[in-house]
């Protein structure tokens, strides 16, 4: 679908790749961003009414890179970049235009995804939790590798063939999914995820992810529905929103 932008959304190059950026009209608390990862259809949140609402009721500038299906690794995809991996263009181009935008060198940042997003916003939170204290994933398809065992049993086997460009096989590919990133002892300081039992594909990764978690010791939020009606993103937004701004304000007052 295609985006819908009201006058305060806006579309651009950041570093040869579109960006989104939603703009208020008065940005509530400055020096903050809100930046979000898109799932694995490449939805703009202009397309998804809960969501698109949800963020512009922060008050905080929105940042939505569109980095494709690259899963947001830190292998290199040439189909996205000759010359840059998408982790990195991460770390480098966006967060150079976070700067620009809240005006600060550092913090401030809430990592917000959806499905492919959301497990990138775990992802890189767990590999540079200094950099990403804060994520929250809506049902984050942390088990991508087996979109590389099972993609053509779930009739969108091609919405995963840049894990084959990536990969070998799929137990590469496990290798470098986001429960293997946790560290025992540097972690981020507020991570939140939701997802529900009736989906088959990606709801057994985030329950192992909070077996994990907990067995660590490491604090977190996991919202695990047995039964959920309706869209994930629709049902849980406002509650991963709440948790940013709360996980923001706490971020805010940290004394170093």
């Amino acid at each position: 679908m295609a985006p819908n932008f009201s006058t305060n959304w806006s579309c651009y190059s950041v570093a040869g790749h579109p960006c989104e950026l939603f703009q208020p009209p008065t940005v509530l608390v400055p020096g903050r961003v809100i930046l979000y990862l898109h799932d694995l259809q490449e939805r703009s949140p202009t397309a998804l009414p809960s969501l698109h609402k949800a963020l512009e009721s922060t008050g905080l500038p929105v940042l939505v890179p569109h980095i494709g299906r690259t899963w947001c690794l830190q292998q290199q995809l040439m189909r996205f970049d000759t010359e840059i991996s998408a982790e990195d263009y991460i770390l480098g181009p966006i967060l150079d235009e976070c700067a620009r935008i809240t005006g600060v060198t550092s913090g401030g940042i809430g990592l917000l995804g959806s499905e492919m997003g959301g497990q990138a916003a775990l992802r890189l939170a767990y590999r540079h939790p200094g950099k990403f204290p804060i994520a929250a994933a809506i049902r984050p398809a942390i088990d991508f590798h087996l979109g590389m065992q099972r993609g053509h049993e779930w009739d969108d086997g091609e919405l995963f063939d840049t894990l084959w460009e990536i990969f070998e096989e799929p137990e590469q590919a496990r290798q470098e999914t986001a429960i293997l990133h946790v560290h025992p002892l540097n972690w981020p300081r507020h991570q939140w995820f939701a997802s529900g039992g009736t989906n088959e594909r990606w709801h057994d990764g985030a329950v192992r992810l909070s077996s994990k978690l907990i067995a660590l010791g490491i604090p977190h939020t996991a919202i695990l529905e047995t039964n959920t009606d309706g869209d994930m993103t629709s049902l849980f937004i406002h509650d991963a929103i709440q948790f940013i701004m709360e996980s923001l304000d706490s971020e805010a007052r940290r004394i170093d």
